[in-house]
């Protein structure tokens, strides 16, 4: 025959106080089943739907085998993993209301809160540790925390850990305690991932399963209200009058992500809701302030992601809003578990539309009966029509474009991306086509290249002569000097015959004018002509009005330039 009241579970006498001052008298069904188990130091593996008192069942018979002993420093008794800072914090404070009459230190390792005090706190030696994966092995890297003399393991939510990505530092973490120890494992359902995890780090556990996996309380009425317009902003005015239509103590509205969250947190203070925002992005003080506020009612409602979704305990949510169907069935399961627990009646009440008939249908089957609808519900079309629609930013409510939200380039923006792309590389691939023309034939068609425009300023300097093509000073002085100009400019008049057809420069030139031509010659056509165009009026070339002053006088300067 099954225990009715905490006297018959085996706990000490402090801890029955204790849970006498905090006004309980009947243990739930998880908790008549496991605590007289995991008093006796035995391994627990306990599967119960959200909301069933799955803390007190670890926190209690914990307490009562913690009694007797004293803890080292940096040398935690016990540990217990919770995969979010909130379940962490609420965890702790079940140890607090819990252990009035022990002596028991507790120390908390979550982040966002200063490692200063934790340390301090794990140097006097604690003996219950509650920590998120993260932060413990933080700490551990950092020599602050030892786990050689963990005498009991909890890991709370461990499909929550599952779905985070949590299950390799679980595993290391499981690597680091002594082998001879309690392990208590609780978890809302089984994925075949933490089988294999329970069958590795658990010994003979006991099987405790109060419910079937992913059911949902049946002290909760669910509805749903069929959206024809995907649009937020028709979807938030859907929301806004199904919060006045209901008689709305407090409620958690559920939003698949973090920036939406924000945006409708917005929208309802707008409209004058009193309403806080809970995600991943804010800081732990002002996530415990909110959840403060929401726990004492200042705040009616609260916009949340998942974060909040599993493990919180806010006492008499009466009702619960999904502004976005969750994407598993399983966190469609936690989420409406924030009302009516503890045997009280709540209401959940869920925004569908086209897009997301598929993951509705999931829910249904999970359910193993039909949803019931607010108002019209969806037509056979559109669910036929919902794995064809797929708008924005995963298929639901997006403007056409893809203009809508963090993805919203995905659906439309594509096509339009992939025309420009390839507009983008024809027209490359013809500017191309162009250029080798033009550099093949520029000089018959007129045109010029961009490398001969950015020459045209350095325009002097190309009449230089290479510095290994100067001849010494003594012929350079015997040299007449008046003829250079009008020579520089025959090869420009007879090159437009000479080039194409391979010639090389004129025989009758100077060796010296023959060698200073040689480098124009080989240069590409389209960097002479702006050579031409810019001559001075009146017919001369230029040249003389630039050549060095060295080249003027050569005969005075002699000494001087031969000893720079």
């Amino acid at each position: 025959m099954e225990p009715k009241t905490f006297a018959e579970l085996g706990l000490s006498s402090k801890v029955q106080a204790a849970i006498s001052a905090a006004g309980y008298t009947t243990p739930t069904p998880i908790q008549a089943a496991a605590i007289p188990i995991a008093v006796t130091g035995q391994d627990v593996l306990g599967i119960a739907q959200t909301g069933t008192g799955k803390t007190a069942s670890f926190v209690l018979p914990m307490i009562t085998r913690l009694e007797t002993g004293r803890a080292r420093a940096r040398m935690p008794r016990s540990l217990i993993l919770a995969p979010t800072r909130e379940l962490a914090a609420q965890v702790a404070q079940s140890f607090e209301k819990y252990g009035l009459g022990n002596k028991l230190s507790l120390a908390l390792l979550i982040g966002g809160v200063s490692m200063d005090d934790q340390v301090k706190k794990l140097d006097r030696g604690v003996d219950v540790l509650i920590a998120t994966p993260g932060r413990l092995l933080d700490h551990f890297q950092r020599g602050r925390v030892m786990l050689m003399g963990v005498e009991i393991l909890v890991i709370d939510e461990a499909d929550r850990m599952l779905d985070m990505g949590f299950i390799p530092d679980i595993e290391k973490i499981c690597k680091l305690l002594p082998p001879r120890r309690q392990t208590l494992f609780f978890s809302a359902t089984m994925p075949p991932e933490i089988t294999r995890l329970v069958s590795q780090f658990l010994t003979n556990p006991e099987r405790i399963e109060v419910a079937p996996p992913a059911t949902t309380a049946k002290t909760i009425t669910q509805r749903f209200q069929y959206c024809a317009n995907g649009e937020d902003w028709a979807k938030r005015e859907v929301l806004r009058d199904l919060i006045a239509s209901q008689n709305v103590k407090n409620a958690i509205i559920f939003c698949n992500r973090k920036v939406e969250v924000a945006i409708l947190h917005k929208s309802l203070v707008k409209h004058g809701f009193s309403a806080g925002a809970l995600h991943g992005d804010m800081d732990q003080k002002a996530r415990m302030e909110t959840l403060d506020k929401f726990r004492s009612g200042d705040l009616k409602l609260l916009a949340a992601s998942d974060v909040a979704a599993r493990g919180l305990d806010i006492p008499d949510v009466s009702h619960i809003f999904n502004f976005d169907l969750p994407w598993q069935p399983d966190d469609y399961v936690h989420r409406i578990g924030r009302t009516g627990r503890a045997g009280k009646e709540g209401v959940s009440m869920s925004l569908v539309t086209v897009d997301e008939l598929k993951s509705l249908k999931d829910i249904e089957k999970m359910l193993g009966e039909p949803v019931e609808w607010i108002g019209e519900a969806p037509s056979d079309q559109d669910f036929a029509d919902a794995g064809k629609k797929r708008r924005g930013r995963g298929g639901r409510g997006a403007r056409p474009g893809g203009g809508r939200g963090e993805r919203g380039g995905r659906s439309g923006a594509p096509a339009q991306a992939r025309g420009d792309d390839k507009g983008r590389r024809g027209g490359a691939q013809r500017g191309g086509e162009r250029r080798e023309r033009g550099g093949e034939h520029g000089s018959e068609r007129g045109e010029q290249r961009p490398e001969a425009r950015a020459e045209q300023p350095r325009e002097p300097r190309e009449h230089r002569e290479p510095r290994e093509h100067r001849e010494p000073r003594e012929q350079q002085a015997r040299q007449p000097r008046e003829p250079r100009p009008e020579q520089r400019e025959q090869p420009r008049a007879a090159r437009p015959q000479q080039q194409p057809n391979g010639a090389g420069p004129s025989q009758g030139r100077p060796p010296r004018n023959a060698q200073a031509d040689a480098k124009p010659v080989q240069q590409p056509r389209g960097e002479q002509r702006p050579q031409q165009q810019r001559q001075p009026e009146g017919g001369r070339s230029g040249f003389a009005d630039n050549v060095p002053a060295f080249l003027r006088n050569p005969v005075k300067r002699p000494a001087k330039v031969a000893g720079e």
